[in-house]
């Protein structure tokens, strides 16, 4: 399979000689083109691109990088089990988790995808015998609550996934368990949640793969600390999510361990014990079941060749046109949905962390633009806050909307002859045009340039099924772009030398001057 650096593409040539300036969505943005450029999502959810500035020769050059680049082979080299994740040697095996799409993989006699199904299975079960009272703490009180510790991937994607469900739970009679999330250090963090709780009732969820990750561990001792205070055996309140080598596994400390393994990266393991355990206690197995299902079907569908059928394959490229050839470093994710509250921050580390990198995959520095800057919030709120920037601002960033026609709930009320709903969607849909189409005003502070780019995620209701498909539409699109770019999307040795460093202050012996006088002055 041929890896090349980017632009060293005949595609990037080709795409390097078309204008990217006089696309007129004022007289292109139309009933016709709405109809037409919308391409079918797993779901029953759809990607809208009607309001992405590309004509048919823009896609016919993406056609080609797509084809050039071999993406599709790619993906299916990566389902296959080949060493895809380059800096650390590994498979990259997040779409095993929720269904086998290429061939068995096997390492050293044992079938991965067999022991991942077996995981879930434990996990699942683990969570009916919670949710039926047969696993009770230490005082014989059954549990009511999960809470989840562990920070990055190990936060940030089962935290959004769990709030994306809850009403739809409630409104469902799935809802079992009531779950909080413990992240950060600042004991602050702990303190507030801990408060907020009965802790005989609470079941916690440790979340390390290697079992040795700093914040966790100290969160841990935190939580350990005052179940001991309040008479309870933290032994039969707690249950570790880890890898088969570290020190969690089999540990007599924890109620059970479930496990997970190098191949699962933190930001792409949503879809295996790390979000499956609480998932599952809070609104049961087959909701999690559910969920993996819609993430199966998408993965299935992004393995189609023609881009504009794979809704994934053709947000990766749109995406590429926008970075390297209309120069545009940013994008915004703004859900019309409260329940996607998180979805953006858990984005943030899904892409910049991914594919926020300047060497290829060999290592090697690269003279293109890679991943951009990922930020977001829920209308309607972003329109009260940073949307003046997105509209008047003097850089264009590109937008991508989701929307739903209906809510979880359905709780509404009538006010000046529409419902709330109906009151959201109708800003969604101004919003789209809006930034396209701006407005012309004499007075220039009333003036809106417009061309401002959007695609639109969009279904009926925000189902498990749904979600899956969402999160994993996200999950492959940054895998296509890190295949365009020719690097590694799946290490992050970004964060490696703030972690070097930070044990170097704890023990006393930095080296560094500057390092001294700043960890003085934070009283350290």
């Amino acid at each position: 399979m041929n890896y090349t650096d980017f632009d060293k593409t005949a595609a990037y040539k080709q795409l390097a000689g078309l204008p990217t300036k006089g696309f007129n969505f004022r007289s292109v943005l139309d009933a016709a083109r709405v109809q037409k450029c919308a391409t079918p999502m797993a779901g029953e959810l759809t990607f809208s691109w009607a309001a992405k500035a590309v004509d048919d020769a823009v896609l016919k050059q993406l056609q080609a990088l797509a084809d050039e680049q071999e993406l599709i082979a790619k993906y299916k080299a990566l389902l296959n089990g080949e060493i895809m994740n380059t800096g650390e040697k590994r498979k990259v095996l997040h779409q095993l988790t929720r269904g086998q799409q290429g061939q068995p993989v096997v390492e050293n006699g044992k079938d991965l995808g067999d022991f991942y199904r077996k995981e879930l299975a434990r996990f699942c079960e683990f969570a009916d015998a919670v949710q039926a009272g047969k696993l009770k703490g230490s005082t014989g009180k059954a549990f009511r609550t999960v809470v989840q510790i562990g920070i990055g991937g190990s936060d940030l994607g089962p935290r959004a996934l769990y709030l994306a469900l809850e009403n739809w739970a409630a409104k469902e009679g799935k809802k079992k368990l009531n779950a909080q999330f413990i992240s950060n250090v600042d004991p602050d963090d702990g303190s507030a949640v801990i408060a907020s709780l009965a802790l005989e009732e609470c079941l916690f969820v440790l979340v390390s793969k290697s079992g040795t990750t700093q914040e966790t561990l100290a969160n841990e001792l935190f939580v350990k600390d005052k179940l001991g205070k309040a008479g309870l055996d933290s032994s039969k309140h707690m249950i570790a999510v880890t890898s088969e080598t570290s020190p969690l596994a089999r540990n007599a400390a924890y109620l059970d361990s479930f496990y997970i393994d190098d191949y699962i990266g933190g930001r792409y393991s949503s879809t295996s014990a790390v979000g499956g355990c609480v998932l599952s206690l809070a609104f049961g197995a087959q909701v999690f079941k559910d969920f993996l299902s819609g993430a199966a079907q998408a993965d299935k569908m992004a393995l189609e060749t023609d881009i504009l059928k794979n809704a994934a394959l053709l947000d990766a490229l749109i995406g590429v046109w926008e970075r390297n050839f209309c120069g545009y470093p940013y994008t915004a994710v703004l859900p019309y949905s409260q329940a996607l509250s998180r979805f953006p921050a858990h984005l943030q580390q899904l892409d910049m962390e991914s594919n926020g990198k300047r060497v290829n995959r060999n290592g090697q520095p690269v003279s293109y633009s890679t991943g951009p800057v990922v930020f977001g919030e829920p209308g309607t709120n972003g329109q009260h806050s940073f949307f003046q920037l997105l509209h008047q601002g003097t850089d264009i960033v590109p937008l991508q909307f989701i929307g739903f026609v209906d809510s979880q709930r359905g709780d509404d009320v009538i006010v000046d002859k529409s419902t709330s709903q109906t009151k959201l969607a109708a800003n969604l849909a101004a919003q789209i045009v809006a930034f396209a189409k701006g407005q012309d005003d004499a007075d220039g502070n009333k003036e809106f340039p417009g061309h401002r780019p959007s695609s639109l995620i969009y279904g009926k209701r925000l189902t498990p099924q749904a979600l899956g498909s969402i999160l994993a539409h996200f999950e492959n699109k940054v895998m296509f772009q890190g295949f365009v770019w020719n690097i590694n999307s799946f290490d992050q040795e970004g964060v490696q030398l703030g972690k070097i460093l930070t044990k170097k202050v704890l023990a006393g012996n930095s080296g560094d001057s500057a390092l001294e006088a700043y960890s003085k002055i934070l009283g350290i």
